[in-house]
């Protein structure tokens, strides 16, 4: 059985920082990228963030580049993405997935096999 479970979210003031965590089970985890969504109250479920099954290449959201930093360590079957100078509108839940596809990236919800149930991150102002 294929578990993926978040963790690190909870309220932040705007330009603070946390880090996620998405600890993976129940799959060969370094053959699959990771890919983060995150999701606000009344909005649609958008593209975060994507590393790699190597960790070699990453991809971003416009809305999150030179603030997100998305990361992996196969060793330990864990993906994490760290957030830097956090603005109000980053409040939504946020969801570790991974497609249905080994070795290839893909940044559509629709692609993804798996999904952990997601950690909230509340930015105040």
């Amino acid at each position: 059985q294929v578990q993926l479970v978040e963790s690190g979210g909870g309220l932040v003031q705007a330009g603070g920082s946390l880090r996620l965590s998405c600890a993976a089970s129940g799959l060969t985890f370094s053959i699959y990228s990771i890919s983060w969504f995150r999701q606000a109250p009344g909005k649609e479920r958008e593209f975060v963030a994507a590393i790699s099954f190597s960790g070699g290449s990453t991809t971003y959201a416009d809305s999150v580049k030179g603030r997100f930093t998305i990361s992996r360590d196969n060793t330990k079957n864990t993906g994490y993405l760290q957030m830097n100078n956090l603005k109000p509108e980053d409040t939504a839940v946020y969801y570790c997935a991974v497609p249905r596809e080994t070795l290839v990236v893909r940044t559509t919800h629709h692609d993804m096999e798996y999904w952990g149930k997601g950690t909230l991150v509340t930015v105040s102002s």
